[in-house]
């Protein structure tokens, strides 16, 4: 047996190095996204087996998810998805920890494969979701090791919701290079271009104002006992007479309702009309009632229940 001395072992190693090609590394970035360096090791590691390298970086990929499960993760976009009928919508909210990343097309590309996925299944969890598969043959959670380990930064898939529609419309909007989102559902309108434009100014109040609830109705009574009795203190500390203090609170609850109800807030577009006008304006004009069924919000890293 030929004993190898040290020329001969630099030797082996330089051919083996050697036989990782540009061309090699080139096809295993183009099938992974992973920065040039990354695959070059992935191919040294596996011996140049194609295969093997891929299973390599999907594992560094996951690797780079546990190693940076405690950091920090609050940038990131949102986006909402509309079905070509208006009748679904969706909206997913996915974080990182830099804008960098949060802006760049890899990034964005996979936060809108999982809206698709979201319309085509229906997930109930962000678990369900994970193990679902994408056209291919991946599952979500293969697609975002694969991400983790081209961009380095920890991803986190944090909520979504899913709208259907039955007798009604879906529209959406974002605000604010993706940071909100919004999804409102209306009733009695159709898929014509003055339901897609009502509904999309709807969605950009909500986006703008922020409203609670669409209705005072909705106002837990609760809070609107906590609001008069912070507006009668408000009252009796400004020496107002004690015969007025519960007209003074009874006025002031009505500019709070002003405030969180959809149907109350003055119309973005046109401070002279609420939002109630300007729905039954529209109802007025495609002889329907059209109503407001629901709307979902979601701030980018805003704090939830």
């Amino acid at each position: 047996m030929k004993r190898l001395n040290e020329y001969d072992v630099l030797r082996d190693l330089k051919v083996e190095v050697m036989a990782i090609t540009s061309e090699m590394i080139k096809k295993l970035r183009d099938k992974t996204g992973a920065g040039m360096m990354d695959c070059k090791r992935a191919l040294e590691e596996s011996g140049g087996d194609m295969d093997a390298a891929v299973e390599y970086l999907r594992k560094k990929g996951a690797a780079v998810g546990q190693k940076r499960a405690d950091r920090v993760a609050k940038e990131g976009v949102i986006v909402t998805r509309v079905g070509v009928d208006g009748k679904s919508g969706v909206m997913v909210e996915v974080n990182c920890e830099t804008d960098f990343v949060g802006r760049s097309e890899d990034f964005v590309g996979f936060a809108n494969t999982l809206a698709g996925v979201i319309e085509k299944y229906g997930p109930a969890t962000v678990g369900d979701l994970m193990s679902m598969e994408i056209p291919g043959g991946k599952k979500v959670s293969e697609l975002m090791d694969d991400l983790l380990a081209k961009i380095g930064e920890k991803i986190d898939v944090r909520r979504f919701t899913l709208f259907q529609s039955d007798g009604g419309s879906i529209s959406s909007y974002t605000h604010m290079g993706n940071k909100i989102g919004v999804l409102v559902e209306l009733a009695g309108t159709g898929s014509d271009e003055s339901s897609k434009t009502l509904g999309r100014d709807l969605a950009m109040q909500v986006a703008a104002m922020n409203p609670l609830c669409i209705s005072r109705d909705q106002v837990d009574k609760a809070m609107v006992e906590r609001e008069l009795d912070i507006y009668r203190t408000q009252a009796k500390n400004e020496s107002k007479p004690a015969q007025v203090i519960e007209k003074i609170a009874s006025g002031r609850l009505e500019k709070f309702y002003q405030e969180i109800c959809l149907l109350e807030q003055t119309f973005i577009k046109d401070s002279g009309k609420t939002v109630k006008d300007v729905i039954q304006e529209a109802g007025t004009k495609s002889g329907t009632t059209i109503s407001v069924r629901r709307f979902q919000r979601f701030h980018l890293g805003e704090e939830t229940k």
